[in-house]
C-alpha cells in the first residue's frame, strides 16, 4: 500500500525501503555526508521493543554502514538509533580515534536514547570496530546493566592478525618510530585492533562475555580483514558463520552489513521467539552483499 493508511484513527506508515547492496549506500553518504540512516534518529519513537544503537565500523560512518539494517529493524517494530564515533573526517571516515574515547562518546549516546526512549536497556549492534567498541562499553564502562543483548557483525574480538602480518607491522613500526607516531596520530583506533596492541591486551585480560548480558556473533568465513575469522568468535556466546547456515553465502567482511542472511540472524537475536531461518535461494556476493 502506498503512502499513509488512516485506520481507526491510526496512522500507519509504509515500510521503508531495504537494499542489500552496498553501492546505493555509497551514493547516500556522498550525497549527505554524515546523515544517520534511514529510519534511525527519530528521538520522538517509541516502542514495547528494546531500542537499538548502531555501531558502524573503523573507517565508515553510520549512513554507510546501516543504510540496510537500520530500514529492517524500523519496519521490525524497533526505535532505532545511531551515531558517528571517533571523529568523522571530510564528512565520511569515521571510527578513527582512540577506542576509548569513543566508548565515552558510546556511554553518553546511550544515556540519551535511554531517556528518550523510556528504556531501561539498549540492544548494541555493531560492525567490525562497533562490535568491539560494544563489548568495551559493557566490559568496563558500566554498560551491562544498561545493555540487554551485544550483536556483533564481523567484531574485532580479539584482534586481528592482519592475515598474519601483524608481527611484520609491529616490527616496523618498532624500526620506525616516526611512523608509529603518524599512525597514532591520526589512525589509532585501526592500530588498537591489531593482535597484541596494549588495548587488545586488556580486552583478552578479562573473560569475554560479562554475566546477565546477550551476546550473539555473526561471521563470514570469506572476512580478510578481521583474520583468522574465528577470532571473532565469543566465549559465553552464540557464534555463528553464515556459510554454515546459506553454501551460496560468499560475503566478505565490508559487505556483511548488506548480507541478507547476516541481517535476518541480527533479527533473529534480538527476538529470538521470532526467529526463523534466513532464505538461501539467492546468493550473496562480496563487496556488495545481496
Amino acid at each position: 500500500m502506498i503512502g499513509l493508511l488512516l485506520v481507526a484513527g491510526l496512522v500507519a506508515t509504509a515500510p521503508l525501503p531495504v537494499t542489500y547492496n552496498s553501492l546505493p549506500a555509497v551514493a547516500v553518504t556522498i550525497s549527505d555526508p554524515g546523515a544517520a540512516p534511514p529510519g534511525a534518529n527519530e528521538w520522538s519513537c517509541h516502542s514495547t521493543k528494546r531500542p537499538v544503537v548502531l555501531l558502524h565500523g573503523t573507517h565508515v560512518n553510520m549512513t554507510l554502514n546501516w543504510n540496510a539494517l537500520s530500514p529492517l529493524l524500523k519496519n521490525d517494530g524497533y526505535c532505532v538509533f545511531a551515531l558517528n564515533y571517533g571523529g568523522l573526517r571530510f564528512g565520511q571516515v569515521g571510527g578513527t580515534e582512540p577506542i576509548e574515547e569513543s566508548g565515552l562518546e558510546l556511554a553518553e549516546f546511550v544515556e540519551r536514547v535511554r531517556m528518550a526512549a523510556g528504556a531501561s536497556e539498549v540492544d548494541l549492534v555493531g560492525h567490525s570496530q562497533g562490535g568491539l567498541l560494544a563489548q568495551y562499553y559493557v566490559k568496563f564502562l558500566g554498560g551491562a546493566v544498561k545493555v540487554h543483548d551485544v550483536v556483533g557483525l564481523a567484531p574485532t574480538s580479539h584482534g586481528s592478525d592482519a592475515a598474519g602480518f601483524d608481527r611484520w607491522i609491529w616490527s616496523l613500526l618498532q624500526v620506525f618510530p616516526a611512523l608509529r607516531g603518524l599512525v597514532d596520530a591520526t589512525d589509532p583506533a585501526a592500530l588498537q585492533q591489531l593482535r597484541g596492541s596494549p588495548f587488545m591486551n586488556l580486552m583478552n585480560s578479562t573473560p569475554d562475555t560479562v554475566p546477565g548480558v546477550r551476546y550473539t556473533t555473526i561471521v563470514t568465513r570469506y572476512d580478510g580483514i578481521v583474520t583468522p575469522y574465528r577470532s571473532q568468535f565469543l566465549d559465553g556466546g552464540r557464534n555463528i558463520v553464515v556459510q554454515d547456515l546459506c553454501a551460496n553465502d560468499f560475503v566478505d567482511h565490508l559487505a556483511l552489513a548488506f548480507d541478507h542472511v547476516a541481517l535476518r540472524e541480527v533479527l533473529n537475536a534480538l527476538d529470538p521467539p521470532s526467529a526463523r531461518a534466513p532464505d538461501c535461494s539467492t546468493p550473496v556476493l562480496p563487496l556488495v552483499g545481496g
